[in-house]
């Protein structure tokens, strides 16, 4: 079967839903891990009493902590529903924070497929995590985009060598079912009920009336080591070898150890909670990854993150800030946009 074969037989799985088993349960150790994981000391992730400041029951969870239960969660997408691939690529991420996700929070998450585009010859795969909390209501939406990789693309001497590298329970390789076993699942029908940011809580952003559009945050570098990609690879349970083994990722065509896409996010997001002293105020974070940031075992890597003021609504007190980074001169995030509550 040819390759735009396979993307049109998936299509026909677009809308493929399931909930994970059981719920997640979001602990205070986990969103400390976490954020000391993405170098986000912002306090509301570490001081019970300094979230509850800013308005909040108990310690915030960094905003794209998500990628952590959504990364298990997504495991049975790729290995029986999403197939025809090799292997995949992470090329976009958007996290809609309906409301933030806060310690002792139990939360539903749902797996849907909800797009698969041909773009250049490529195959462009969305899936997105819902996670609803106990009282039935939305509180985070997050969207994948992944490039299928398949066979063509892989010397198989990289399919043997990843294979031995792997932790035993994980396989990125050759992932596949037979289309026998294979029965469409989709989300059962009923109303949708979206958390909203608490209009009583002023958030502990700036006010609106002392920014402007044009602003720039003030820039921001951050230093990866190799230790800290096993780390987050462990924290975030990210197995892939290219981020730790430097001959796997040169075998495979890279030209060292590369950082995690969702690692850069999360420096990312933190870059701008600590010029906007909220976390919690952020209801929307898109990023399309452009280059890797390459992580040598000498030097590891140094990220610059930038930022500026694209507009302003008065009307509802929000903007839009344009997050730039990049590494030994190269642009890691195509275009990265965060939305935010201002007082």
């Amino acid at each position: 079967m040819t390759a735009a074969a396979e993307a049109s037989a998936l299509e026909s799985r677009v809308g493929h839903h399931y909930q994970m088993d059981g719920t997640y349960l979001v602990g205070r150790e986990k969103v400390r891990e976490y954020a000391r994981a993405v170098q986000d000391y912002h306090p509301a992730h570490w001081d019970v009493a300094a979230a509850a400041a800013l308005g909040y029951p108990e310690l915030v969870a960094p905003l794209t902590f998500t990628s952590v239960p959504g990364m298990a969660c997504n495991r049975r997408m790729f290995e029986s529903v999403v197939v025809g691939y090799d292997t995949y690529v992470q090329t976009e991420e958007v996290f809609e924070q309906h409301r933030p996700i806060v310690a002792g929070d139990e939360l539903h998450v749902d797996v849907e497929l909800t797009s698969v585009r041909r773009i250049a010859g490529r195959d462009l795969i969305t899936v997105t995590n819902t996670f609803t909390d106990t009282a039935g209501e939305r509180v985070h939406t997050l969207h994948t985009t992944v490039v299928g990789v398949t066979a063509d693309d892989i010397d198989p001497a990289v399919k043997s060598a990843v294979q031995n590298a792997m932790m035993h329970d994980f396989n990125i390789i050759e992932i596949s079912e037979s289309e026998s076993t294979y029965e469409k699942t989709t989300r059962p029908e009923g109303d949708v009920r979206v958390s909203a940011q608490d209009p009583a809580r002023a958030p502990g952003t700036p006010s609106l009336e002392d920014v402007q559009v044009g602003d720039e945050l003030p820039v921001r570098h951050a230093r990866l080591s190799r230790g800290d990609l096993v780390n987050y690879a462990g924290v975030a349970g990210d197995a892939n070898p290219i981020h730790w083994d430097e001959n796997l990722a040169k075998l495979a065509g890279l030209p060292d150890v590369i950082a995690h896409g969702m690692l850069t996010m999360g420096l990312g997001a933190g870059f701008v909670s600590a010029w906007s002293g909220d976390p919690g105020a952020v209801t929307r974070y898109a990023v399309r990854l452009s280059a890797p940031a390459i992580v040598s075992a000498a030097e590891g890597a140094d990220i610059e993150f930038s930022g500026r003021i694209k507009s302003l609504d008065p009307a509802t007190r929000t903007g839009v800030v344009v997050v730039g980074a990049k590494s030994a001169g190269k642009k890691i995030f195509g275009l990265a946009t965060m939305n935010i509550r201002f007082r």
